[in-house]
């Protein structure tokens, strides 16, 4: 990663608010009540982010589909299986896999997927969560990727 990005994420990361009541009616109407659970499990911190995310990801990528903008606002939801506050995951990205949170943290993409397909998630949106390589989901994996890159 991206010494920019690790430091404007870290310092985003400090406050604690959640998002505004808005905007969480926002997610509510993209997201499944099932996927809305999950991602309201998300610490404020990545609940902000992954609306910032969707935002960019909509710009982004214009004609994506509900599935797509699913997928991007539980892109991070793999994280909550760490339970690693922000200094831990500072230092998981540092000294890498040394411990069992420190790996869900760093293969959080293949836990967020295997998440939403435990809650019968649509397969778009597990599969671009997963980063899958499908030729189908690489202009909305390239926008993701763009959008997360803040």
């Amino acid at each position: 990663m991206k010494l920019k990005h690790l430091t404007k994420r870290f310092f985003g990361a400090l406050s604690k608010k959640a998002p505004a009541v808005s905007e969480i009616a926002q997610v509510k109407s993209i997201l499944s009540v099932r996927e809305f659970d999950l991602w309201s499990a998300m610490s404020p911190m990545d609940q902000r982010h992954s609306i910032v995310v969707m935002r960019r990801f909509v710009v982004l990528h214009a004609s994506a589909t509900n599935f797509e903008i699913s997928g991007a606002l539980l892109h991070d939801v793999g994280k909550t299986a760490s339970n690693l506050g922000v200094i831990q995951r500072v230092i998981a990205t540092l000294v890498g896999r040394v411990s069992k949170r420190f790996s869900d943290y760093h293969e959080h993409e293949q836990l967020g997927a295997q998440m939403l397909q435990k809650i019968d998630s649509h397969e778009i949106t597990w599969q671009l969560v997963a980063g899958d390589s499908k030729p189908e989901l690489q202009t909305a994996l390239q926008a993701l990727r763009q959008a997360d890159d803040i």
